[in-house]
Parts: C-alpha cells; structure tokens; sequence
C-alpha cells in the first residue's frame, strides 16, 4: 500500500510502499477514502509534540470502507463506511485522560496511507450526508469542539455563545454545532473576510481581533456571553473574562498565541464564573458528536483538498495559516 512517511524530525513528508496491516483480534482494517490535517501533525514534523516516536505514519482523522475484521469483531463491519475515533486508552476517568492516552498517527500508524488498523470499538458508521471528505474532517477537531462546548460548558438552546479564532477546524465546528444547538453565535477573527464567511454558516457577528479595545467594542454592542470557546489564549484570554456573563463558561482547548495575561480574579470568583481547560473527548463524546452531526445535519466546511502524494504540500498550506475550515487529503 502507499502511505506518507515522516522520518524524523524536521524531515519532508514523503510517499513510500510499505506492506498492508492485518487486523489481530478486536480489531478491523479500514480502505482510507480521505483523510484531514491537524495542526497536531506540523508539531510533530518540528518535534514539538509530547510524542516523539518517529519514524512515523501521521494522520489522526479519516474515513473509509471497512475490509477485513479479527477475531471477535462483528463481520457485519466489513463493507461499512466509517468514520474513526482517534483517540484510544482515555482511562477510567471521564474527567481528564490517562497517562496510556494515544490519538492515532503517533505512535500507531494513522491515516495517511491507503489502509489503516484500528481497533473495532473506534468505528462509527458514517453519517449518510456525508461525503468522504467531509467525513474525514469530523474526528479530532469536531469531537474538541463538542466536548468543549456541551460537556464541559454545557451551552443550551437560546445562549449566546463568542467563538474565537473563526476559520480553524475547532472553531469553525464549534460555531457550526452552537448555530445548530439554538445558540446566538458571535466570533473573532484576524480576518474581517472568515468574519463574514462565519456569518454565512449562521453566526449573529464578529469582531477583529486585531482592532484596538476589541473587547470593550465587543461588550459594548451585545453586553457579554453565557459561553466563550477559546484555542488561542494569550492576551485575548483577559478579554474573554471580561466578557463573560455572571455564572458564565469559558471552554479552552488551546493555547497558539501564549501564555494567558494578567486576568483580575474577583472576575472571577465574583460572576461566579467556570473555566473549562478540554483535549479531545472520551468515546461517548465522539459517539455523541456524531450522532449530533447525523442529526442537524451538518456539513464540515473543507477548505481545500490535495492527493495523498502532495500531503506536504498540504502541510506547508496549513502552516501558512489561510485556510478557512478543514484540509482533506484524498487517498482513494
């Protein structure tokens, strides 16, 4: 089979043959019909990630057709089209992840290649309005997404709810499932254009970011916020709890532009506020998240596609940060 290697790092992503996996007991080999990038995968290439087992078969999402099962699997997988939960070996604890915590495409081989092994538990049928492709750009950002939004922050129907970042994959999920849930949808951007796009997928507004006193401007025009979901955190992270309603959630999933600022604690014990730190999701986060999908059906916004063998390519657009939602590699 074809598959991207990463020899190690700071090393290109290149295509190379290796042998087709075999499924062992419990678990089942998927044909790879897409996958999707993930910042995750540029860390690993620089070796800034908190795995570093290289060389490597990247790629934690994908989607495909089920070809072969082992022993203990139901055989009525084979032939199904599936998404795959990325993450394996959480713990027993739904709170917060084991020590053993993997997500796929390091240390196991991941979906960059023409098939992958997963094991059998990690299969979810594909919702039915759903290309591949867009299927493909669900697992780790829109279970992030989820997890962030309804179970740790809980947000309701008539909430109004400020998603920072709009145009990344998480973010873009987030306002998608937030429009989708009932929630008033306000966002930030660097880019008044992804403001604008946000509003065509059904968000209220935005702000720039980049505009001086964003925060107050923002409070200003709607008066505050029952949730905010933030990848960036940095200095943005102050006006976010400046922003927050009394008994207001604040979900964080990431943090791209630092360390957070200096934020006055009686804002926080004083509303009465909740921050919520999130990383991915447990399996019934991920069984949720796609049976909500299948329900409101919503469509994943896919930027850009590339063939598997320009997948560097595809990293180095990423990198480059101009993206407005998710970029899928096509692998068959």
């Amino acid at each position: 089979m074809r598959a991207i290697y990463l020899e190690a790092i700071n090393s290109p992503f290149v295509l190379i043959e290796k042998e087709k996996p075999v499924a062992g007991a419990g678990e089942a080999i998927v044909q790879v019909k897409a996958a999707a990038l993930n910042h995750r995968d540029v860390w690993i290439q620089y070796g800034r990630y908190f795995t570093k087992d290289y060389p490597a078969i990247l790629g934690s999402d994908g989607a495909g057709i089920v070809t072969e099962v082992g022993e203990g699997v139901d055989k009525s997988w084979i032939g199904q089209q599936v998404v795959i939960d990325p993450s394996t070996d959480w713990g027993d604890n739904p709170q917060a992840h084991s020590k053993a915590y993997k997500v796929l495409g390091m240390p196991e081989d991941g979906t960059f290649a023409d098939y992958v092994k997963v094991r059998a538990s990690n299969l979810h049928r594909k919702p039915a309005h759903l290309s591949f492709e867009e299927a493909a750009a669900l697992p780790l950002a829109g279970v992030t997404a989820y997890r962030a939004m309804f179970t740790k922050c809980g947000l309701r129907a008539g909430e109004r709810v400020l998603i920072t970042g709009a145009g990344g994959g998480v973010a873009l999920f987030a306002v998608q499932f937030a429009v989708a849930a009932g929630a008033e949808v306000w966002v930030t951007s660097g880019s008044d254009e992804k403001i604008e796009k946000a509003k065509q997928l059904g968000a209220t507004g935005g702000i720039n970011y980049k505009k001086e006193n964003w925060g107050k401007e923002l409070k200003a025009e709607v008066g505050g916020f029952d949730v905010s979901i933030d990848g960036a955190a940095g200095e943005g992270f102050v006006q976010l709890v400046k922003l927050a309603k009394p008994g207001g959630r604040i979900g964080i999933y990431g943090g791209t532009t630092g360390m957070i600022g200096q934020i006055n604690p009686a804002e926080i014990f004083w509303k009465q506020l909740a921050i919520h730190g999130s990383t991915m999701g447990i399996n019934q986060d991920f069984a949720e998240m796609i049976a909500f999908v299948a329900e409101k059906k919503v469509k994943p916004v896919v930027d850009i596609v590339f063939p598997l063998e320009e997948t560097e390519q595809a990293m180095r657009y990423m990198e480059a940060g101009k993206q407005f939602g998710k970029i899928v590699v096509q692998v068959s």
